[in-house]
């Protein structure tokens, strides 16, 4: 049949074609539509294609920073083919797909599906940086050794992260008693989202308790579910808009980011409005992290 008759591929933001094909950009957009260890609301796997369709109703100029940064190049994937025999395989198939962009030098912005799926990113930067660090933004500590018969559900994905590198906490406001027991014997308190305020003390110990290169992890039920209801397992009380651009901002000022991902977004659960939050928050995070910036290995 004639190609005219198929829809194209919907690459990110709707951003025009030079700037977009693997070739000419320097940041990828991994989608995974994968969400097999949630136990609440399902239906993270429609988040990585609902971000991409509401990227498409962008303004490509951003206020704040004053320009489109687009022109350093953002390249949209095909999705990811889940692997449905274990959490742990599609793991490993993100793992391996990481690494392999990582090879080309691309920015990965991977776009989840659930959490567990950062286990893959991090095992590939950790591999690719040295001083490498994790940002996670979350209402849930995620730090379980084992949940519901397996230990890589995304309520466990903390935890497997913390074996590959150091991890940072922001916005959680729900644990059990196992995560508070490891977190004692960790030793690094998170930075709970109760009486957050960013005053100078705050920069002061988020910037210190991270390293020289930064992952950042952004499971999107950090944001309070007034602004933020389209979450597979929402909590009261959690980051509003502009604090989690804040710290997004700073830290991406003050530290290497070598790559990010925004999972847990479950749109069926919330307003179109989220959705849209979801994708102009992806491209702040694009804007503040990587935009001229090569990733490199470090020798």
């Amino acid at each position: 049949m004639k190609n005219e008759l198929f829809l194209p591929q919907l690459c990110f933001g709707g951003i025009p074609a030079q700037h977009a094909t693997f070739e000419s950009s320097s940041v990828v957009i991994l989608p995974v539509p994968y969400d097999a260890t949630v136990e609440w609301h399902s239906g993270t796997r429609e988040g990585p294609r609902s971000i991409i369709n509401a990227s498409q109703y962008l303004e490509l100029y951003d206020i704040e920073m004053d320009r489109e940064f687009y022109s350093t190049g953002i390249h949209t994937l095909p999705e990811v083919e889940p692997t449905m025999n274990s959490p742990e395989q599609m793991i490993d198939r993100v793992h391996h797909i990481a690494t392999n962009l990582l090879e080309s030098n691309k920015f990965i912005v991977m776009l989840g599906g659930e959490h567990s799926l950062t286990v893959g990113m991090v095992r590939a930067m950790a591999k690719r940086f040295q001083d490498i660090s994790v940002l996670q933004l979350d209402a849930h500590a995620d730090l379980r050794d084992e949940y519901l018969g397996t230990k890589y559900s995304h309520a466990c994905v903390m935890r497997r992260v913390a074996e590959l590198c150091p991890i940072t906490q922001v916005g959680i406001r729900s644990l059990s008693l196992e995560e508070h027991e490891f977190l004692t014997q960790y030793g690094k308190e998170p930075f709970y989202a109760d009486g957050l305020v960013l005053d100078a003390g705050f920069w002061d110990d988020l910037l210190s308790s991270l390293s020289s290169r930064v992952y950042i992890s952004i499971d999107i039920d950090v944001l309070d579910p007034s602004i933020m209801s389209a979450v597979g397992t929402p909590e009261p009380g959690g980051l509003g808009w502009h604090q989690l651009l804040s710290i997004l901002r700073t830290v991406a000022s003050q530290k290497k980011v070598v790559g990010v991902d925004l999972v847990e977004l479950c749109p069926n659960e919330g307003p179109s409005s989220c959705v849209y939050l979801a994708a102009k928050l992806v491209y702040k995070l694009i804007g503040y992290a990587a935009p001229d910036k090569s990733i490199t290995a470090c020798g």
